[in-house]
């Protein structure tokens, strides 16, 4: 892949960045490990069954808690796709937000959610995660795991054809993949993201959590990332 695609991807000033977006207790797991997995990574017992509530694993004597899957309409599913495929598709992959107004809009899902939960945001270096991770990485056009307020007025309708290769950004054309910068609104990592310390530009903690020690540089008021 030519770098002037990464360049173009990452060049707008609201898209230098990447965010995921975790539970504050994680951080200690994802420091330690310097990796963020995929929940089937974790816990692959799933297999495409919907999780109802957040499930909290022991994984190497580290304590890591997967979400829930979100409600997605049948409606929403393409012929092509189940459910149970599309959510087994979804398991295997890290999450990032390419805008901070995304990432801004999970947080607040949360919030309302789960109001006594303390999260984190970690934001990367956008250019240098996908450089590095450029093999491994797919874009996506629409929030994947969640379902449109209104679904019997949505445009497209979910399967894994959503899901386009970094590699093959600009080169193919449809209206279910993303085909200009502005148009990505998720980028999936298959399996885990490793090296997260060197790629990592900021964190922010909600609550009380005590960051890792490593990270505590690079720890920024959660008021600044919710009021900018």
């Amino acid at each position: 892949m030519d770098e002037a695609v990464l360049l173009q991807i990452t060049k707008a000033q609201s898209r230098k960045s990447l965010y995921h977006f975790t539970r504050a207790k994680n951080l200690k797991a994802i420091a330690h490990f310097d990796t963020l997995f995929s929940s089937y990574s974790i816990q692959p017992f799933y297999g495409g069954a919907r999780r109802l509530e957040p499930e909290d694993i022991n994984y190497h004597d580290q304590r890591i808690t997967i979400n829930s899957h979100l409600r997605i309409a049948d409606s929403m599913i393409d012929a092509s796709t189940t459910q149970e495929q599309f959510r087994a598709y979804l398991d295997r992959h890290v999450f990032l937000w390419p805008t901070l107004k995304d990432c801004q809009k999970m947080m607040a899902t949360y919030a309302r959610r789960e109001p006594n939960e303390a999260f984190a945001v970690l934001e990367f270096d956008a250019y240098t995660l996908l450089n590095k991770h450029r093999s491994v990485a797919m874009l996506s056009k629409y929030d994947s795991g969640s379902s449109p307020r209104f679904p019997k007025h949505c445009s497209y309708k979910k399967s894994l054809a959503m899901f386009l290769p970094l590699e093959e950004f600009s080169l193919v054309k449809n209206d279910l993949v993303p085909s200009t910068p502005s148009q990505i609104r998720e980028v999936l990592i298959k399996n885990k993201m490793s090296g997260v310390t060197e790629l990592l530009t900021a964190v922010y903690v909600s609550g009380s959590v005590e960051p890792p020690v490593g990270w505590r540089l690079l720890i920024k008021p959660w008021l600044d990332l919710v009021e900018i």
